[in-house]
């Protein structure tokens, strides 16, 4: 299994991004994925799982920031990120399973 996050980037405090998770060698119809990140100095921060079922859930520090979606048929898992600020700048992994990728780099800076 492979997973490989994009998207990450240089962003203004206030501003979007949307990161992309693409899954390789499985399927994730059946499957729970999540978006974690780790900020320098900090563990690892649970922010959002998509079920199966098509639910998902979002941590409360960035419900109504951010929001997880899924693509089944590209197989791919999203992030949108709104309204971003200097905290969420971190180094964010998608997750299935006990896989996690290589993660892509978040950075707010003004």
């Amino acid at each position: 299994v492979q997973l490989m996050e994009s998207g990450g980037g240089l962003v203004q405090p206030g501003g979007s991004l949307r990161l992309t998770c693409v899954v390789r060698e499985i399927s994730i119809i059946p499957s729970l994925v999540t978006w974690v990140r780790q900020s320098p100095g900090k563990g690892l921060e649970w922010l959002a799982s998509s079920h199966r079922d098509g639910t998902a859930d979002v941590a409360e520090a960035v419900k109504g920031r951010f929001t997880i979606s899924r693509d089944n048929d590209k197989n791919e898992i999203y992030l949108q990120m709104n309204s971003v600020n200097i905290e969420d700048t971190a180094r964010y992994y998608c997750r299935l399973g006990g896989i996690t990728g290589p993660g892509t780099q978040v950075t707010v800076s003004s």
